[in-house]
């Protein structure tokens, strides 16, 4: 732990006090970087993941670039589902296409909860190598996709605003839902360990279709799944939960043991505050679209912000990953002017 010079999230994470709020952007190792570009154009999405050496390269040009206070893993939460059997296609600008989605109790059988030190070897070779890269300069994040959000792509098959189908497989098939739910809880506890042995600091769970169900049946077909892996790494690392759109489960969240809550912007840190509680540490919520407004809204924006959430137990960040389309300089707005803040009662 001593060997890093920038703690601040973790700190920040455990509830101590700090000389300021801590920044990150989720999804910030990609797609708006013009030295990411590069890459894109030489290497396939899964050669850039399942490459070590690319893999870290990616994940540190954030740092050295906008200057966020840590690293998150360059990975996607569907190597997941790709470990357990099925097949993924990343398609550039069109996004996942999983050609034979799970269907049935045959389907099921398709799938399997892998040894993810043969199948997800090459995350952990990457996270041992950027550790050894960063030098300790920040921490690093590493991350899995929730069970209830893998399983909407591993049902639908492609992605969806409202994935109906993955709904209705879980209202019509409940038995084989849960089963297939277990399975990816199964597999997520292992490779998220195998991530925490290999050098991550932290980790964040991103269940990114949360907000489409309503508060019991994200009790039922999510949280419950979330609780388990929460169980199971929380002692070890502090860990972060992102239901994006859930926070009528705050409170359920907070409860589970996490360190940290992300909130997207349509909720204000004041009232998400009252349903989390004050012992855990919320992150966000800036909403990422915004960052395509004039640099000095953004300054203004940002600060906003910050004072909303009132500098105690809050890490900066956007509340959903950042566009493709964001400058750079407009990214190192929203970075800087979290650095440079005072929040008055301080």
């Amino acid at each position: 732990m001593s060997a890093l010079k920038n703690d601040l999230l973790l700190r920040t994470l455990r509830g101590e006090k700090t000389e300021r709020t801590p920044v990150w952007m989720m999804r910030q190792a990609g797609r708006y970087l013009p030295e990411y570009m590069v890459l894109r154009e030489k290497y396939g999405f899964f050669e850039r993941c399942q490459t070590p050496e690319l893999a870290c390269e990616i994940t540190i040009q954030p740092i050295d670039i906008v200057g966020v206070d840590a690293a998150i893993l360059f990975s996607d939460i569907l190597v997941v589902p790709l470990a357990m059997g099925l097949e993924v296609q990343l398609i550039e600008s069109k996004g996942p296409v999983l050609p034979d989605p799970i269907k049935t109790n045959a389907d099921l059988n398709r799938v399997r909860v892998p040894d993810v030190h043969e199948t997800l070897g090459y995350v952990f070779d990457a996270i041992k190598l950027i550790k050894q890269e960063l030098n300790g300069r920040v921490p690093l994040i590493g991350f899995a996709g929730a069970p209830w959000t893998l399983l909407c792509y591993m049902v639908q098959g492609k992605g969806s605003k409202t994935f109906d189908e993955a709904k209705a497989f879980c209202y019509t098939q409940p038995e084989l839902a849960h089963q297939l739910l277990q399975m990816i809880t199964d597999t997520t506890i292992a490779y998220l360990k195998g991530q925490v042995a290999a050098g991550a600091d932290t980790v964040q769970i991103f269940d990114s279709w949360g907000g489409l169900l309503s508060k019991d049946d994200f009790e039922n077909i999510s949280l419950k799944y979330i609780r388990q892996i929460v169980a199971a790494l929380k002692d070890e690392v502090p860990v972060i939960v992102f239901a994006k759109g859930a926070w009528y489960s705050l409170k359920e969240m907070a409860e589970t043991g996490a360190a940290g809550l992300g909130i997207d912007w349509c909720i204000e840190p004041q009232l998400a505050r009252q349903f989390a509680g004050n012992n855990i540490t919320l992150q966000g919520n800036f909403d990422p679209a915004k960052l395509l407004s004039p640099i000095p809204v953004i300054e203004k924006e940002v600060k906003k912000m910050l004072q909303a959430f009132g500098g105690t137990r809050h890490i900066a960040n956007l509340g959903h990953g950042i566009l493709p389309n964001v400058p750079v300089d407009h990214a190192r707005a929203f970075v800087n002017t979290v650095k440079e803040f005072q929040v008055s009662q301080k």
